[in-house]
């Protein structure tokens, strides 16, 4: 494998994750295909799914992400070559929740639909505090133990649940999180930042942020008085007219312009300079969308350029 990879526990990714989301939304098999190949092609191996998405889409319910990826992986024979990371407890009314029994009914779903025998990557979607750490993290353990989730990893989860259940782990000698996949980005810092990171540092847990770019905010495309049509547009149009937004985009403007980069690729790279961060994830609905993305794996930014970007977001 290239030697910019990152380690996360035993795995060794891409430096981007490739977001799931949009396939089975605003991506259906054909344009998913296309993107997944054009990932691989480039050198790509982590994706990342759930086994909620895209129950959000009526039609759906949940679980044509996984399907198709599934599906991808069948089709082009490459299991081994991709590490593939989704998530249990966000799912549609019967997998909601962190109970072992949702937890084991819903591994095995996943597992179906992903057209697999094990799961490299398994995050605890949104934690269920009416579980016990004990409980959540002795059922993933006993996941690990048969050889259906190569690492476990916990997403949307406070501080001191992450350390409880990490400490739980190491007290009894069971699989441990490696990953914690936080809301983070120039325009969502506290989101992570603090209490949170910290327990991720103080464990060596790597950080893989969603929203990486604001829900297409950080591509620059959403500017004041610009209207762009996409199913995305509310999650970024709450940034546009901001003081830190329009501080962001300034910062961001200037950085590109130096490298003659994206801004999408500047975000996601002062994104993977932060502490912790193995790889940060995004998503593509067209091919096209991919090349900014990719391109993180090859933008090293100043200390004078992470700085200004930094005290822009703050």
């Amino acid at each position: 494998m290239a030697d910019n990879h990152r380690t996360i526990g035993t795995l060794s990714v891409h430096p981007l994750a490739l977001g799931g989301n949009v396939f089975g939304w605003t991506a259906d098999e054909k344009q998913s295909f296309a993107v997944l190949d054009a990932y691989a092609e480039a050198g790509g191996n982590f994706l990342d799914t759930a086994d909620v998405y895209s129950a959000w889409v009526p039609g759906n319910e949940g679980g044509e992400s996984e399907t198709i990826i599934g599906n991808w992986m069948a089709d082009r024979g490459n299991r081994a070559d991709i590490v593939v990371a989704t998530k249990v407890g966000n799912g549609v009314p019967e997998y909601r929740g962190l109970a072992p029994a949702t937890i084991k009914a819903d591994v095995e779903a996943s597992l179906r639909r992903l057209r697999t025998d094990y799961i490299d990557l398994y995050y605890t979607h949104v934690d269920d505090t009416s579980v016990p750490v004990e409980d959540i993290i002795t059922t993933l353990d006993g996941l690990v133990k048969e050889g259906k989730v190569r690492e476990i990893a916990a997403s949307n989860i406070g501080a001191e649940r992450l350390a409880a259940s990490l400490d739980f782990s190491d007290t009894a000698g069971l699989a441990k999180y490696v990953a914690i996949q936080p809301h983070y980005s120039l325009v969502s810092r506290d989101t992570y930042e603090g209490d949170l990171a910290s327990v991720a540092a103080a464990h060596g847990l790597a950080a893989v942020p969603y929203f990486a770019l604001a829900s297409g905010f950080l591509t620059g495309k959403y500017r004041p008085g610009v209207t762009v049509d996409s199913a995305r547009s509310g999650g970024a149009a709450k940034y546009v007219d901001t003081e830190r937004g329009r501080k962001v985009l300034a910062a961001l403007d200037e950085v590109a312009a130096a490298h003659d980069a994206e801004l999408a690729t500047v975000a996601l790279a002062w994104l993977a300079a932060q502490p912790t961060v193995a790889t940060p994830l995004a998503s593509a609905r067209t091919v096209e969308q991919l090349p900014p993305l990719l391109a993180v794996t090859d933008l090293r930014l100043t200390d004078a350029e992470l700085a200004k970007l930094t005290e822009a977001s703050a």
